[in-house]
């Protein structure tokens, strides 16, 4: 009895660790879009990921010190947690299975249309003004586009900035579209559209700073880039943690009902010898 519950323990520890992952990701994910203004689904990872590790904690207490009712409340817990990962994971896989990110030729950078993302996230973003005004607005006040203001002495050329590495948010709000033609002057001050007419954010930007291309359809697109690859990124670490969660509750489930079966074999025995 007492060789299973150390294997039960030592599955529930192991699954104690597989939901770190879970809970940094969501950390990570929480800071990155309070960093750069998106608010989907900000916080429901990290929680879910403090609520796996609870529940972890709580089967590894129980199976060390012999709690059959706290290992069952564990494993039930730790099933419905599991499954919630699981619609996290399908929502996150569905939502962000599109790109609105488009080459350009001369350019290392790449720009956004909205028509490229999922129907969901385009409306839940782009589809409500009150939303995008307060995106918006934070996105003014951030340091997204002064960061390349203040890096303007590193391109001397224009070339030099047309090779640059803009994030999504960059691109899409921090400068015009390059099918507009405007001549470069700095990374956020751009003069004479040789082809206005050929997008309607060309009319939409304007060199002042609390402006520049915030009003944007390519902006908006360029959040929906930023949400895509945090989602993306933060995929790869979830999928892998559930995939160990899973292996790990799976063997804990066969441990956990080995050891109940020791359990009532040593009570049928203790039960004829007396």
């Amino acid at each position: 009895m007492a060789v299973s519950n150390n294997i039960t323990a030592c599955l529930n520890f192991l699954a104690l660790i597989c939901t770190i992952p879970v809970v940094a990701t969501g950390l990570w994910f929480a800071s990155k879009q309070g960093a750069e203004c998106a608010r989907l689904a900000r916080w429901p990872v990290a929680i879910l990921g403090v609520l796996l590790l609870l529940v972890a904690l709580a089967g590894f207490v129980g199976a060390y010190w012999n709690r059959q009712g706290l290992l069952a409340a564990y494993l039930f817990a730790m099933a419905a947690l599991i499954t919630l990962l699981l619609a996290l994971l399908v929502f996150a896989f569905a939502v962000t299975h599109g790109s609105g990110a488009y080459d350009v030729p001369g350019r290392a950078y790449r720009e956004y249309r909205l028509e490229g993302f999922s129907g969901w996230l385009r409306g839940y973003v782009a589809g409500d003004p009150r939303r995008w005004e307060g995106i918006r607005a934070c996105l003014v006040a951030s340091d997204t586009c002064k960061k390349l203001t203040m890096e303007t002495a590193f391109f001397i050329a224009p070339e030099q900035f047309y090779q640059s590495d803009l994030s999504p948010l960059q691109s899409g709000c921090c400068k015009p579209p390059t099918a507009c033609g405007y001549a470069y002057v700095s990374p956020t001050v751009w003069a004479s559209p040789a082809n206005p007419a050929a997008d309607a954010d060309c009319g939409a930007w304007s060199n002042d700073p609390r402006q520049l291309c915030y009003w944007c359809e390519s902006c908006k697109a360029g959040m929906l880039g930023t949400l895509r690859d945090q989602w993306r990124r933060a995929n790869v670490a979830l999928v892998a943690a559930t995939v160990a969660l899973l292996v790990v509750y799976v063997i804990g489930c066969s441990a956990f009902k080995n050891a109940q079966t020791e359990d009532l074999f040593r009570r049928y025995k203790w039960s004829n010898n007396t």
